[in-house]
């Protein structure tokens, strides 16, 4: 009963940050803590009803195990604070078995995410590519003139492993050689690709009215020498876009 409780929510609040995310680009943070705590909650009145810590032990793993994640993707710069805290909501929810007698939920949930994260952004970034195709091209062609030195470390890197295939006899350990041979060169064409389509297709030049919490500033900028946002941050805060409107209102910025 727990369990059917606990997915059924997180579901629900997965469903309601996607259609969020979709129509303002941002996670708001009532639903991640409004997760966090309906986790925590459900968990104690279920460790008091079965008179078992497990419950709510189980909710509190899954919480630290999901911070951790979620910090670690935070200052990475991969995902933005909404997402991180709903995150740790979610690791509440699912909860981590400390006994570990089966594959835990959480692992499933993070490991389907991941790969479900992956397929859609490399097929965003071909609609992407797609869809600024002139600019994209440039910013490809331009990029691969500027990495010729690392192409030909790939190139080079690439070339003894195929190398080192002739001296096994074993065809699958040749054929295996090889399949890792190739990893250098896709990796190097990839990372290409992604750099161009950021490049062409996701930087742009947007209004501070229209700015959200997370946003990336591409450029630095100061205001009478004094920092006020830039590519540093990791993602731009509500109080530095109220102080861009400000400087904005006394005419320190024009747009």
């Amino acid at each position: 009963m727990l369990t059917a409780i606990t997915n059924t929510a997180a579901l629900i609040s997965l469903f309601i940050a996607s259609i969020s995310d979709l129509r303002t680009r941002e996670v708001p943070d009532w639903l991640s803590y409004a997760t966090i705590f309906f986790g925590f909650g459900v968990r104690i009145i279920a460790s008091a009803v079965m008179q078992s810590w497990q419950p709510l032990i189980a909710g509190i793993l899954g919480f630290i195990a999901f911070v951790i994640v979620a910090l670690v993707m935070f200052y990475t710069g991969q995902w933005g604070g909404g997402d991180s805290k709903l995150l740790m909501g979610i690791g509440v929810l699912l909860g981590l078995n400390p006994t570990l007698t089966e594959i835990p939920l959480l692992l499933i949930f993070w490991i389907n995410s991941v790969v479900a994260g992956a397929v859609f952004g490399l097929g965003y970034s071909f609609y992407l590519a797609l869809r600024n195709q002139r600019k994209f091209l440039r910013a490809f062609r331009k990029r691969k003139r500027e990495s010729r030195l690392a192409f030909i470390i790939f190139i080079a890197a690439a070339l003894l492993f195929c190398i080192a295939s002739f001296f096994f006899q074993d065809p699958l350990v040749r054929s295996g050689i090889l399949l890792i041979a190739s990893a250098p060169v896709l990796t190097f064409y990839l990372w290409l690709f992604v750099k161009s389509v950021e490049e062409s297709a996701m930087i742009k030049f947007i209004p501070i009215e229209k700015l959200t919490e997370g946003d990336w500033i591409v450029d630095e900028v100061k205001i009478d020498g004094k920092y006020v946002c830039g590519p540093k941050d990791l993602g731009i805060e509500n109080k530095q876009i109220e102080k861009l409107l400000k400087l904005k209102h006394k005419g320190k910025i024009s747009r």
